[in-house]
Order: C-alpha cells, then sequence, then structure tokens
C-alpha cells in the first residue's frame, strides 16, 4: 500500500522539449554576442497563420550540430485580426468566425514578420536564409485544394515584409545557396524529391492532398522529429505524430526494411478534425472568456505542469469528462464524408490510396460544440475553475489516447514506433502526465517513456527541418532520417541519385 501511494511521487516524468534559447559567446568584459550571429546558423522564418494564433517564429539552426533554437517569437492572436474593409472579397473565416481577406491575412503576415526581425536587430534580406508558410485555417474551405490561396495571401505577406523570392524555394544547385550554407549542403550530391525528415508527403491517385491541413501535419512530424533531439528518444521512423492545435492534424509514418531500395518512409495515416476548439468550447461556458472568440488559452495558458489529482475530486471530474466523451466522435473518417470535424478531406482518394485517416469531431462538424459549452457553464457555476482545469485536462489526454488506440487498432503503431504531440491542447498543464500514464497502461512499449515526447512550438522547428531538407542540409552524424536505431540515409540517397 505505501509503495503504491509514493509511485505516484516517483513516476517517470514525460518528455516536454520547451524551446531553448541560442547559445552566447563572450566577447570582451561583459559583453555577449550570440552564437548565430558569428557561427554558421541557418536562420528560418515560420509564418503560421493558425485559428486562435498567428506566430512568426524565428529559429537557428547550428550548422556544426544539427540543434535547432528558437531566436524571436512574436505571436498575435488571430481573432484581432482587422476587419474586411469595403469591397474586400472574403475568403475565409477561422473556426470562430473571424472574417479575413487575402489583404487583411496579407497585412497582418507583413507586420508579424517585420516585428520578429526588428525585435532581436536582424535584417531580414541578408541575415535570414529561409521562409516557410502555414495555416490551419481550414475549417470554411469547400476542399484540400483551396489552402493553396490562402498560401499565396501568406506569401504576398512574406514578400511584401522584404523576403527575396529565392528564400522561400529549393534552391536549384549549390552555388543559388549563400556563402555559408554551401559548405554544409549536400545539394550536389543528392536530390531533393519532397520528402521531409525522411518521409514522403500521401498523395491520392489523382495526385491531390487528402486533408486540407497536411502541410500543418507535415510541418509538425518533421517539429517533432527536431524536438526530440532534446530528449533521449530516438524518434525516427515508423512514428505517430499528432498536433493538438486548435484543429487537428498529423501524420503516422510507416517502417522502412534495411534492405529496401528507397529509403523513405511513407505516410500511411493522417488526423484531421477538432482539438483544441473541444476545451474552448467548455472553457466559454465559464463566461470568463469572450462567448464567440474565448478560448482555453485565456485562462489557463501554455505551460506544463504536473499537479497531483484530488482523490476527492475524482467522481465529479469523472463524470464531466464522460459526458463531454460522449459529444466527442474519434474514428477512421468514413469514405462518404468530404468533410470531418469541419476539416475538409478526400476520404474516398484516402481510403482507396490505403491512406488511414483519422479524424476527431464534436458531433457532426461540430454540431454538438453548443453541448460542451453548456457542461462548461456548469462546471463552472456548481465546482469552479480549477474543477473545470482538471476536466479539460482530463478530456484532451482521453481524446489524444482515442486517436492512438484507432491507430493501434489499424495495426499501424508497432514495438519500435514513436509517439509525439505538440500543440497547446496537448503539451500544457497536466496533459502530458496524463497521456504518459494512459499510454504505459495500454502495454504498448516496454518502456512507455523512451516512446514518447510533448514537443512545443511544433511547427515553428518543423519549418526550420523543412527549410534544412529544401537546401539539402542534413547531419549524417545526427541524423533525422532513416529508422529507429537504424543509421543515417545519406548513402542511399547518394546511390539513388546517381
Amino acid at each position: 500500500m505505501a509503495a503504491r501511494f509514493f509511485d505516484r511521487f516517483f513516476k517517470p516524468q514525460p518528455h516536454i522539449v520547451e524551446s531553448p534559447r541560442p547559445p552566447s559567446i563572450a566577447h570582451g568584459a561583459g559583453m555577449n554576442i550570440p552564437e548565430y550571429k558569428v557561427k554558421p546558423y541557418f536562420l528560418c522564418a515560420s509564418v503560421e497563420m493558425g485559428n486562435t494564433t498567428t506566430k512568426c517564429i524565428l529559429t537557428g539552426t547550428s550548422l556544426e550540430t544539427g540543434f535547432a533554437y528558437v531566436i524571436n517569437k512574436t505571436v498575435r492572436m488571430s481573432r484581432d485580426i482587422r476587419p474586411p474593409k469595403p469591397g474586400e472579397e472574403i475568403f475565409g473565416e477561422t473556426i470562430d468566425g473571424t472574417q479575413i481577406t487575402r489583404q487583411s491575412v496579407t497585412e497582418l503576415v507583413r507586420d508579424i514578420i517585420i516585428e520578429c526581425h526588428r525585435e532581436v536587430h536582424l535584417d531580414i534580406n541578408t541575415d535570414l536564409d529561409f521562409v516557410v508558410r502555414s495555416t490551419g485555417v481550414v475549417a470554411e474551405m469547400e476542399s484540400p485544394d483551396q489552402v493553396g490561396d490562402f498560401v499565396i495571401a501568406l506569401a504576398n505577406g512574406c514578400l511584401l515584409a522584404g523576403v527575396p523570392p529565392r528564400k522561400m524555394t529549393p534552391p536549384m544547385a549549390k552555388e543559388n545557396l549563400s556563402q555559408k550554407l554551401q559548405p554544409f549542403s549536400f545539394t550536389d550530391k543528392v536530390v531533393f524529391v519532397g520528402a521531409v525528415a525522411g518521409v514522403v508527403p500521401p498523395l491520392g491517385s489523382t495526385g491531390v492532398e487528402m486533408v486540407a491541413n497536411e502541410m500543418e501535419g507535415e510541418l509538425a512530424m518533421a517539429g517533432i522529429k527536431e524536438g526530440a533531439k532534446w530528449t533521449p528518444v530516438d524518434f525516427r521512423n515508423p512514428c505517430i505524430t499528432i498536433d493538438f492545435g486548435t484543429t487537428l492534424d498529423g501524420r503516422i509514418t510507416s517502417d522502412v526494411p534495411k534492405d529496401a531500395e528507397n529509403p523513405f518512409a511513407k505516410t500511411i495515416g493522417n488526423f484531421c478534425g477538432l482539438a483544441g476548439a473541444i476545451p474552448d468550447a467548455v472553457v466559454r461556458g465559464s463566461g470568463l472568456v469572450d462567448p464567440r472568440t474565448g478560448c482555453a488559452l485565456d485562462v489557463f495558458g501554455e505551460a506544463a505542469s504536473t499537479g497531483i489529482f484530488r482523490a476527492r475530486e475524482s467522481r465529479v471530474v469523472d463524470d464531466y469528462v464522460e459526458r463531454c466523451r460522449r459529444h466527442i466522435d474519434i474514428r477512421v473518417v468514413p469514405p462518404e464524408r468530404n468533410r470531418f470535424g469541419r476539416v475538409p478531406v478526400y476520404a474516398d482518394i484516402a481510403a482507396k490510396s490505403g491512406v488511414f485517416l483519422i479524424g476527431c469531431d464534436c458531433g457532426e462538424n461540430g454540431s454538438d460544440i453548443p453541448k460542451l459549452v453548456e457542461i462548461g457553464a456548469e462546471i463552472y457555476r456548481d465546482h469552479g475553475l480549477p474543477t473545470m482545469n482538471l476536466v479539460v485536462d482530463r478530456v484532451c489526454a482521453d481524446m489524444a489516447l482515442r486517436l492512438v488506440d484507432v491507430a493501434v487498432k489499424a495495426n499501424l503503431v508497432p514495438p519500435n514506433s514513436s509517439i509525439g504531440f505538440t500543440g497547446r491542447a496537448a503539451i500544457s498543464g497536466n496533459k502530458p502526465s496524463l497521456i504518459l500514464e494512459g499510454i504505459a497502461e495500454r502495454g504498448l512499449y516496454d518502456n512507455p517513456n523512451d516512446h514518447l515526447v510533448f514537443v512545443d512550438d511544433g511547427l515553428g522547428r518543423g519549418a526550420a527541418l523543412m527549410g534544412r531538407c529544401m537546401c539539402s542540409l542534413g547531419k549524417p552524424r545526427n541524423p533525422l532520417g532513416g529508422v529507429r536505431g537504424g543509421p543515417c540515409i545519406m548513402k542511399r540517397r547518394m546511390k539513388i541519385g546517381k
């Protein structure tokens, strides 16, 4: 009995990767200069417009070690984007109904890029090496194809901020890279075929993407792989990567036999639907946030914790978690659906292509969101904010574990796989500890903590890695591609290139 009581204090702590600051070099008495201004670094800006926040995350990857650091991060709430002006065409809206136009997106992106670089005294034209754009604002699009129009608006904002076009596309030759990058690039030895972090993207038989936020899923996968480099976990293929932002995205990658001619893993699963929008609905019931645009971030923040669950609240919390659970639909997306969790999908193409599309919804396309708001109002009225916090953590952890359960049932989680999470609805509060506990209970691995990571700024890290892949800036001694426990795949790529 005593041993079990003390177990709660000595359980393995989840690997939670936070954004490290770049190291500095002493330069004279009392002066420190950031290493990225002295040593060779790959500086990449990730421009992300999501349903809740819009960010410019500036990362610097040491070309000597392969480790990435967050130099600066500028964040604005997407709900604060300027309203449409007369004559502007509304071409989309966030999941909370905030209307956006091409012009308003372009201006927001321009301002946030300029501000992010100004704060750290970096020049966009001379210091920045690459820019990657992405969006999760896909809920009101008619099909996955329309995300391209949004990315063009993001690109226009980059151009207005002063980003040269060549810094948004892969170089055609090694000579097109800057002088500082050329000694570290393998562009003259390998061909960029679209694979990022050793994984090729999924394409249906018609050559189209099967889910609207496919690029976000790719960046999240790459970012989790990069972030795992700061932990003891060998997070390479096969893996399950899940991004719990306002909407859900992520990937499942295949194992690769050692004797396979093609060294790249395939994308055998995608995630889509609602994620952080579900706890947001519960929190809106409290009346503490705006009833339309308020979110859990406004109340609970992003910090992770390892708080101890109070037994006296167990029955109350269990009841509310179960009531929320009844409205949350998690399963393989049926082929007849063209939208799941409000995200446009080509579920029929995914099924024909052998790609498992795993979705999370609340009712049908968010139809039960008002019911979660009612439950949240009851929780806050009868039990207060601490109990609401417990319920939100438990609901989010249960969603994460149910997604894993669906993947397990589809035989997509082999013993040598790893599971990674990013996004506020999975890495904040006590969620990482609850998810680790649930993975351990399922008996998927002998040592669950050696197969599980939680990474912040997944999209920003993923953008840095995508930029490196496009410029062939790999580190064979510190590989991200290949399979868990295996060697770097650079030699095999070179052989294919020849």
